[in-house]
């Protein structure tokens, strides 16, 4: 398999490397890791999808705990 880029050349990743980087974004929000330990570099799209996958399993402000 060769790999692919997007228009700007940044990698794109197929759709299960994407599920997988939700899931371990979800996962490091979820034990309230800062989002700088995202593993993957700028304009990688698993980069976006790692911090959808995050921002959902954290809590809104609002919704923390005092």
């Amino acid at each position: 398999m060769t790999d692919r880029t997007d228009s700007e050349g940044a990698p794109v990743g197929t759709r299960a490397e994407l599920v997988r980087a939700i899931n371990a974004g979800a996962e490091a929000g979820r034990r309230g890791d800062p989002v700088t330990v995202c593993p993957f570099p700028a304009g990688d799209l698993r980069r976006s999808a790692w911090v959808r996958g995050y921002a959902r399993a954290r809590p809104l402000p609002d919704e923390a705990d005092d």
